[in-house]
C-alpha cells in the first residue's frame, strides 16, 4: 500500500536526495521551498497544487504535460518564454476565449451566452455519437464528459441560483462540486457525491440549468451588472460578495473552459474508439 502523507507532516524546506518516493501520496502538505535532487518523479501527477516559482533544472522532461489553472503566470522553457505562444494557440483553437475576454456590457453577455449555447449543442451532439460508456470515461483521471456536465450544473447553482437569484436551496443533488469539497459539505448542500445517474438524467438537468442562465441573461441590464450580491455559498466557502457581472463572467468562463477540456478528451476517446 502506498504511503500517504497528510497535513500533519511538516516538509517545508525539506530536501529529498536520492529518495524513493514511488507510490507515495502527499495531500495538503506544505512543501514550500523543498528541493528534490536525483529523485525519480517519472509518471508523478500534481493536481490542484501551487507550483508558482518552481524551477526544473537539468532534468528529463520527456512527455511533460502541464495544464495551468486559469492560464495565469509565465511559462519559461529553456530560457524561452512560451507564455504568449500558448495563449495565442489556445485562442486560435478556441476563438470564443477572445470573445469572452471582451465581455463588458449586458449585450456582450447575451451574445457570449448565445455562442456558448451553440458550441455546447455541437459538443453534446458529438458526445452522443459515442457509446454511452464513453461518456463516463475519464482521460488521465480528468472528469468524464458526464462529470463535466454535472460540474457545470453546480457552477450554475452557485453563481446564478445562490448569488444572482438568491435562492435558499439552489443545489441539485446531481451537481458536482470541486474535487476538494468534503463529503460532509456536499451532503449539507443536498448533493449526492455517490450518485451514478444516467446520461439522460444529467443532460436533462444540464438543459434546465442552461435555461435558467438564459432567463437571467435575457433580462439583465448594464446597471444590474454592477450591483453586488452577497450570500453564503457553501459551508466551506462561507459568505461572499460579487457584482452580478462578475458572477455571469464566472458562469461564462466555466462553460467556455470546461467545454475546451471536454473537446480535448472527446478527441482522444474518439481516436481510441476508431
Amino acid at each position: 500500500m502506498a504511503a500517504e502523507h497528510t497535513d500533519t507532516d511538516a516538509f517545508r524546506g525539506a530536501t529529498f536526495r536520492h529518495a524513493d518516493l514511488a507510490g507515495a501520496e502527499f495531500r495538503n502538505v506544505d512543501l514550500t521551498g523543498a528541493a528534490f535532487h536525483s529523485v525519480d518523479l517519472a509518471g508523478a501527477t500534481f493536481r490542484d497544487c501551487d507550483l508558482s516559482g518552481v524551477r526544473i533544472v537539468a532534468s528529463a522532461v520527456a512527455d511533460l504535460q502541464v495544464s495551468r489553472h486559469g492560464g495565469s503566470g509565465r511559462v519559461v522553457v529553456d530560457d524561452v518564454d512560451v507564455t504568449a505562444y500558448v495563449a495565442d494557440e489556445l485562442d486560435r483553437r478556441h476563438p470564443e476565449r477572445v470573445r469572452l475576454r471582451a465581455v463588458r456590457t449586458a449585450d456582450d453577455v447575451r451574445a457570449m451566452w448565445d455562442t456558448l449555447e451553440r458550441l455546447w449543442a455541437d459538443t453534446l451532439a458529438r458526445a452522443e455519437r459515442l457509446p454511452e460508456a464513453a461518456r463516463y470515461q475519464r482521460v488521465d483521471d480528468e472528469w468524464s464528459f458526464v462529470e463535466t456536465l454535472r460540474h457545470l450544473v453546480f457552477a450554475t447553482d452557485v453563481w446564478v441560483g445562490r448569488l444572482i437569484r438568491d435562492e435558499a436551496s439552489p443545489y441539485h443533488r446531481l451537481g458536482l462540486p470541486p474535487t476538494d469539497t468534503s463529503p460532509a459539505s456536499a451532503a449539507e448542500l443536498g448533493i449526492d457525491l455517490a450518485a451514478r445517474p444516467s446520461y439522460a438524467e444529467v443532460v436533462a438537468v444540464f438543459a434546465d440549468r442552461r435555461r435558467r442562465v438564459r432567463e437571467v441573461v435575457a433580462a439583465v441590464t448594464d446597471a444590474e451588472l454592477a450591483e453586488t450580491r452577497t450570500a453564503a455559498l457553501t459551508p466551506e466557502w462561507g459568505v461572499e460578495s460579487h457584482p452580478v457581472g462578475e458572477c455571469l463572467r464566472v458562469v461564462l468562463a466555466e462553460h467556455c473552459e470546461h467545454r475546451r477540456f471536454a473537446v480535448r478528451d472527446l478527441t482522444l476517446i474518439e481516436a481510441r474508439s476508431a
